[in-house]
């Protein structure tokens, strides 16, 4: 067996290009020689989860051990418990996914014609909504869901009207373009009406709180990194048109045979696709967490209509400032645009899962002013932040010299060690 460990280990040197590749053989690498520990691991957390996990019954979550045993360690992280508990309730049966929620919140008989009375029954029934949450407890909640049917006139198809009636002229980021994606016209995302998914599948790289994942890759995005290690599907338009009922049932499928713990809807970046992400929820019913792993680069409109959708946010917080955002990734405003969404999520008592990716070179502009930000700004009790080492220069990265190497080992403990001393609560 430690033979097979030294061959991984060289394996996971010298293929530093493979992407989550890379992650998994560097698990294998460091936990293999202890996988029968990982099994005995694996049967004490589902023995003693009551008491380690704050009364959430986490047996049933599926982990992948062997691959990930992290994914299974998370389990007994009173932490990662604590700070995204109501995410744990959902995988442990004690708590509805918010989307099922709003699918029988009522609201008022809307005329699709006319936006701004929709919009002004959602901000009422948005407040009601979170009126009824504050003022329940979970049980109750889920009482009242078992209750009753779906109304005609609820609050997730509210929702869903509202995006398709913001394609006609898109302001989902905020870049605002203004144009009709229903007539096939294009702004910056290069995204039409029609959603296009690059690939769709169980994924074991994301953080141990997620895996396994199911996650569903949309291609265009509206940021232009030029290290963008997804370059293929976010700087180009591929992947094909998938009925939304599909990918419900594909959802639907996975969920009801125990193999993921949360749909992660991701690209390119998945924003332009608000309105077919709403309508492949309209046909759902599995009570599974939705996460949104974004560039966090939305319009208020667009977080005004995924409150109450979303149960878990994943938002990259890339560049400490302005300039570094406009000059690598085309993006004007970047700072003062995502710490205003980020205060919005926050503010509301949402739990957000926070990934920073280092970048050489920008550890004092980018990286110490993000956490001294997100330190002195956000509820830290539900929050968790993923500092990233996985940088490699990709794409056009090459043609800029700060950021044409990879990360260097120093750089990277600098960056840990200023988030430890900040006292930021940091996943992996």
């Amino acid at each position: 067996m430690n033979f097979i460990v030294v061959i991984l280990s060289g394996l996971c040197f010298w293929l530093p290009c493979f992407g989550d590749e890379e992650k998994y053989l560097r698990a294998v690498a460091m936990r293999i020689w202890s996988f029968s520990d990982a099994v005995v691991e694996w049967r004490f957390c589902v023995m003693t989860t009551r008491d380690v996990s704050l009364d959430l019954d986490l047996a049933g979550v599926p982990t992948v051990p062997f691959w990930r045993p992290d994914s299974v360690a998370i389990l007994n992280d009173r932490d990662a418990l604590m700070r995204f508990n109501r995410y744990w309730r959902i995988l442990s049966r004690r708590a509805l996914a918010k989307y099922l929620i709003a699918k029988r919140f009522p609201v008022d008989e809307y005329d699709l014609n006319d936006m701004d009375s929709m919009w002004r029954i959602h901000r009422d029934s948005l407040e009601e909504f979170h009126e009824f949450l504050d003022s329940n407890d979970d049980s109750d909640v889920m009482s009242w869901y078992r209750g009753r049917d779906t109304p005609r006139w609820n609050l997730l198809r509210l929702k869903r009207d509202l995006a398709w009636a913001v394609v006609r002229s898109c302001k989902f980021c905020e870049f605002k373009c203004g144009v009709n994606r229903l007539e096939g016209k294009i702004g910056v995302c290069r995204v039409d009406a029609r959603a296009r998914v690059a690939s769709i599948f169980v994924h074991i790289g994301e953080e141990p709180e997620l895996v396994p994942s199911y996650t569903i890759f949309f291609s265009g995005c509206n940021f232009r990194c030029v290290y963008c290690q997804n370059w293929d599907i976010s700087q180009r338009i591929t992947g094909v048109h998938i009925a939304p009922i599909e990918v419900a049932v594909r959802i639907d499928e996975h969920w009801r045979a125990n193999e993921i713990r949360n749909v992660n809807w991701v690209g390119g970046d998945p924003t332009p696709n608000i309105h077919f992400i709403l309508d492949v929820l309209m046909s759902m019913d599995a009570n599974v967490p939705q996460v949104w792993n974004s560039n966090f680069y939305n319009s208020i409109e667009a977080l005004q209509i995924l409150d109450g959708v979303i149960d878990l946010w994943l938002p990259d917080f890339k560049y400490g400032n302005n300039e570094c955002a406009l000059r690598l990734s085309g993006v004007p405003r970047y700072f003062d645009v995502v710490t205003r969404n980020f205060r919005i999520v926050s503010s509301r008592g949402d739990e957000i899962l926070i990934r920073h990716l280092v970048l050489p070179n920008h550890i004092e502009c980018c990286t110490k002013p993000i956490l001294r930000w997100i330190k002195d700004n956000l509820d830290l009790s539900k929050i968790r932040v993923n500092v990233m080492s996985q940088y490699r220069p990709e794409y056009k990265a090459h043609k800029y010299k700060d950021i044409s190497r990879r990360l260097t080992s120093d750089e990277f403990s600098e960056a840990i060690s200023y988030a430890q001393e900040l006292g930021i609560p940091l996943t992996r």
